[in-house]
């Protein structure tokens, strides 16, 4: 049986890095029914987040000089996603290399989406941009809206 996980990477400490867990209180809060896992800042524990026939909605904030809350989409067959730049996340492991791995163990989910909310300060003990918990409330409505689909309501 199919199921609708949200998993999400980031360190709610540092400013816009915190997009995904953002996300992830948002979706706690809506009681949008899905499974939700945090990673916290290893997204190597994500991998045992779904099961080949989920569906997942994978959420971390990204820095490519977009202007903040920019939503950026990818799947896991996104050439764009190929190859991480080195220094390109803060958790040392980036959602790249985890996604590459998952593809390299057979254990990528039937569907795998991965939203990357634009952060522009990732200071220790900064806020969130307001533009970046704009895109995670956006990022909501469309896992809201999957919700609905995949259970058919």
């Amino acid at each position: 049986m199919s199921r609708l996980v949200v998993a999400v990477v980031g360190n709610r400490l540092r400013g816009d890095d915190a997009a995904g867990p953002l996300v992830a209180d948002m979706v706690r809060a809506a009681d949008i029914p899905v499974r939700v896992v945090e990673a916290a800042t290893n997204p190597l524990t994500i991998l045992d987040a779904w099961c080949p026939e989920d569906t997942v909605f994978l959420v971390d904030a990204a820095l490519s000089g977009a202007p903040p809350g920019t939503i950026h989409e990818f799947t896991a067959h996104d050439a764009a996603l190929f190859p991480e730049r080195p220094g390109g996340s803060t958790h040392g492991f980036g959602l790249a290399a985890v996604v590459e791995l998952a593809r390299v163990l057979g254990h990528l989910p039937r569907t795998l989406v991965i939203l990357g909310i634009e952060g522009a300060c990732f200071d220790l003990g900064a806020p969130p941009h307001p533009a970046v918990r704009r895109a995670a409330a956006l990022v909501v409505d469309r896992i809201a809206e999957a919700a609905g689909a995949v259970s058919g309501r």
